[in-house]
């Protein structure tokens, strides 16, 4: 497992849930303010695309995770 798809991983499980928690129609609803959750989330991945910075890659690398190699096809 490398660092971006443990990213993507943690990502995808904070959003949904967020949603589950912040959507009125669930049943695991708590708040409407769980949405700004899904936002954070949403953001940062925006910010990551562009800036290649993310915190939980710092975190992930010191943990001892491996990058991925450079490669554009596999």
């Amino acid at each position: 497992m490398t660092v971006e798809r443990l990213i993507r991983i943690f990502a995808g499980a904070f959003i949904l849930i967020s949603l589950a928690l912040g959507v009125e129609g669930s049943p695991l609803f708590v708040s409407k303010w769980f949405l700004a959750f899904t936002a954070f989330v949403g953001l940062n991945l925006f910010q990551f695309g562009f800036t290649n910075f993310c915190p939980l890659g710092i975190i992930l690398r010191k943990l001892g995770v491996p990058d991925a190699p450079a490669s554009c096809a596999r």
